[in-house]
């Protein structure tokens, strides 16, 4: 019995397919465009629909991970460095080889096919979950625990984002010397 389309399973199901939807359209968008800010709004298109999927499959944390991080900072930094960086009118992108389309769109199959066959396979078990992994809990593992990981990441991120401004800055200056 095949459940109907405004049943919970039905529903549920129409959500799934609408956020493989918006991966995909996202992913698309950002392999098959010319221009470079439509490619990172598909990369931000496709990265919302994976903190949707995260927060389809009940982990809400995750989704909110995923849209800070990667589509807030990630996209964010990549149009930064577009607009630091100098444009080039007399550079254009070279036409796509038709061969390597057809390899890559080759191995993408055999790699799609050799997943989806592991997966059939594969003995699925349940994993014992020990612990507390409670928002409340990451969080103080996080601050307690883990606090000079947490800064020494914030500091080489900084160390990151002022060697890209200086060396965006210096590349400038010397263009205009």
């Amino acid at each position: 019995m095949n459940p109907s389309l405004f049943s919970a399973e039905g529903l549920s199901g129409v959500v799934f397919l609408g956020f493989v939807g918006l991966i995909a359209s996202g992913a698309l968008i950002a392999t098959h465009t010319q221009r470079l800010i439509r490619a990172i709004s598909g990369l931000a298109l496709c990265l919302l629909g994976v903190a949707g999927m995260y927060y389809f499959l009940l982990s809400p944390f995750l989704a909110l991970m995923e849209l800070l991080i990667y589509v807030g900072a990630v996209c964010v930094l990549i149009v930064f460095g577009i607009m630091l960086a100098e444009p080039k009118p007399e550079q254009t992108v070279g036409k796509l080889n038709m061969v390597a389309g057809v390899v890559g769109v080759i191995l993408g199959g055999v790699l799609f096919w050799g997943l989806v066959r592991l997966a059939q396979v594969a003995p699925w078990q349940a994993s014992a979950v020990t612990g507390d992994f409670s928002l409340e809990a990451v969080g103080t593992q996080l601050l307690t625990s883990y606090s000079m990981v947490f800064e020494l990441i914030s500091i080489v991120l900084l160390v990151a984002i002022i060697g890209s401004v200086a060396l965006a800055r210096m590349g400038r200056e010397r263009s205009k010397a």
